[in-house]
């Protein structure tokens, strides 16, 4: 079980910083056709502790045999490349490119490994199916502990679901390059400066805020405080007066029902 407790917030010691020193020169050797230059290595010695806090914010999806360290190993990869990539004269801010460069990365890296055994893949798809039927039956998401019994599995089992079935809803609601907004882009205030982009968005919101509203209340305020706020599990944790791995149970949760709701809206059933 990877330590979440504030890995992504804590200041970067004297050793870690070495380490993402060392990534970083590794990954930048790496790079053929890159041309170094001082400019170059300043922005990647300023912005290594982006690559850790994004790192950060994935540690909760980690199945072995990745770890937090592979994370900020990809990440490091993507931050030198943002670095020998970033073209100054279309007016874009380094720190904005090479915060998608390093998610980017990261999320290539979970994708890769996101893998899924076939009778675990059977068992998300049940519940998935059992939960949209109920929830078009009666217009309401069965709670945890009766799709537990439907499923004739324990509440622990099913917590297991959610949380192996995490990964993906990761992917689909919070990265990039699928084709639609990450879900914390879309729980953030809107851009007055864009409203093409919001038009756009309206429906898919509309839809989302109707998802949430049909949590329970914890899952809604987990899922508000990670996504809006920004902050971390045990954060959450904090404030919501829980331990963090019951943070961590509310999140799986509120996922699966979001990913079931939004399925069905995809699909037209809502």
């Amino acid at each position: 079980m990877i330590d979440t407790k504030n890995i992504c917030e804590e200041p970067l010691t004297r050793g870690s910083q070495k380490h993402l020193s060392s990534v970083a020169l590794r990954a930048y050797s790496g790079e053929k056709k890159s041309v170094k230059s001082d400019a170059q290595n300043e922005r990647i010695a300023e912005f290594l502790p982006m690559v850790r806090k994004i790192a950060g914010r994935v540690i909760t999806y980690l199945k072995p045999p990745l770890s937090f360290e592979d994370m900020v190993s990809a990440g490091t990869v993507g931050l030198v490349r943002a670095a020998r990539d970033f073209d100054p004269s279309h007016q874009a801010e380094f720190k904005t490119y090479a915060y998608i460069r390093i998610k980017g990365a990261i999320l290539d890296e979970l994708r890769g490994w996101s893998f899924v055994p076939a009778n675990l893949s059977k068992r998300i798809r049940d519940a998935q199916q059992l939960s949209r039927k109920i929830t078009e039956q009666r217009g309401t998401a069965p709670g945890n502990t009766e799709l537990a019994e439907k499923l004739g599995i324990s509440i622990e089992e099913l917590y297991e679901i959610f949380d192996n079935a995490r990964a993906q809803y990761f992917l689909s609601l919070d990265g990039f390059g699928e084709g639609s907004p990450a879900l914390g882009n879309l729980l953030a205030a809107d851009d007055a400066s864009d409203p093409d982009r919001n038009i756009e968005r309206a429906e898919l919101i509309e839809k989302l805020t109707e998802a949430i509203q049909g949590l329970s209340a914890r899952q809604r305020q987990v899922v508000l405080l990670y996504y809006r706020q920004q902050l971390t599990m045990k954060q959450v944790a904090e404030i919501l007066e829980i331990t963090e791995s019951r943070v961590s149970q509310l999140h799986a949760s509120a996922l699966f029902n979001l990913s079931v709701r939004l399925r069905q809206w995809k699909d037209g059933r809502l």
